[in-house]
């Protein structure tokens, strides 16, 4: 029988108890117990960043992480951005800045650059080009050569 722990915590805004084994990664769990799909498994190693989610804020590589680690944490997949119906404005950005292709990596993309806009306002500060790329470097794309995706975060600093 596998060693179960219960851990309370915040998900998408709703908070929720759940009893898990202590073995369970964090991107199994949201997938397959709580149903939600946009965390992605690519490379299941933390090299692709496809399956990035927020943890108290920060970007974590939900492939590499425990789901018992989110007891009492709060957590925020990419489903969690748009609970109105509106696109967040990372995903506006995108959009409209033909930063988006087949998909595949745009969740963990959006959520990574989601926590790095969220930093750098609350720091008041306006990134440079190349702090961007830093910042988006655990994220792998194969379809739109980054250029588009830069241009998108930029875009989000001139408002």
């Amino acid at each position: 029988m596998p060693n179960l722990h219960t851990i309370t915590f915040t998900l998408n805004g709703r908070k929720l108890q759940k009893t898990i084994p202590a073995s369970t990664m964090l991107l199994n769990f949201i997938r397959d117990e709580l149903n939600l799909k946009g965390a992605k498994p690519g490379c299941e190693e933390g090299e692709c960043g496809a399956c990035t989610v927020l943890i108290d804020g920060e970007p974590v590589n939900s492939c590499l992480y425990l789901a018992v680690n989110i007891d009492g944490k709060e957590v925020t997949t990419i489903e969690g951005l748009s609970l109105t119906g509106d696109l967040d404005p990372v995903q506006n950005a995108l959009v409209q800045h033909g930063g988006i292709q087949c998909g595949f990596c745009t969740p963990g993309m959006v959520m990574t650059i989601k926590a790095f806009h969220t930093e750098c306002r609350s720091q008041n500060l306006i990134p440079g080009r190349e702090q961007i790329k830093k910042a988006l470097e655990g994220n792998l794309c194969r379809c739109t050569g980054y250029t588009k995706i830069v241009e998108a975060v930029e875009a989000l600093f001139e408002r």
